[in-house]
């Protein structure tokens, strides 16, 4: 698949990166869609109908733009989940509530992801689940870290490969998804178109 051919349905930095350094250059073309859940659904089920919604808009978007080419568009949703589902905290009190309740226990990290070429039947729709188990830490290292920008951008308050990384003690599954991005599922669909 031509690298120009390929959209990225988000700005997220690590996504971005993560596709760049699998030798991918996409085209980065962010939703702008409401994120409300239109009725109770799994963590399954949420997550990938962000994702399809995201793919979505990115095609109904592109339709006055590309005249000629019908290009693969790659979108995500990422979430935690322990007790309920749980997206990025709006301030450090929500972090504190989050990443306290995360404390010493375990909870899944779920990507859902869309692929569709636009204007085209082929679709697919997967999502990805990993068990993350956190260590203890203090209610000082809560803090301080709170009061750091890390928590606002990510789904859980924390990146695993972010400085809040050290408190995880083992993962089950697949470690880039708990970055955001399933890439070794999203490349075998890839070869499907």
């Amino acid at each position: 698949m031509k690298n120009e051919n390929l959209i990225l349905a988000s700005a997220s930095p690590r996504r971005i990166q993560m596709m760049k350094e699998k030798g991918y250059e996409p085209r980065v073309f962010p939703a702008r869609i409401s994120e409300d859940i239109p009725f109770p659904m799994s963590m399954e089920a949420t997550v990938m109908y962000l994702a399809c919604k995201k793919a979505l808009w990115v095609e109904s978007a592109l339709k006055e733009m590309e005249k000629k080419e019908y290009p693969v568009i790659i979108a995500a949703d990422t979430m935690v989940y322990k007790d309920k589902l749980i997206g990025k905290p709006q301030g450090p009190q929500e972090a504190l509530e989050i990443l306290s309740a995360l404390r010493n226990s375990y909870h899944y990290v779920i990507t859902g992801v869309c692929l569709l070429q636009a204007e085209q039947p082929l679709r697919r729709l997967f999502y990805e689940v990993t068990k993350v188990f956190f260590k203890d830490y203090s209610e000082d290292t809560l803090q301080a870290y709170i009061h750091t920008e890390e928590p606002y951008d990510k789904a859980g308050g924390y990146a695993i490969q972010g400085s809040f990384g050290i408190y995880v003690d083992h993962i089950e599954g697949d470690y880039e998804n708990v970055i955001g991005f399933p890439w070794s599922r999203i490349e075998k669909e890839l070869a499907l178109f």
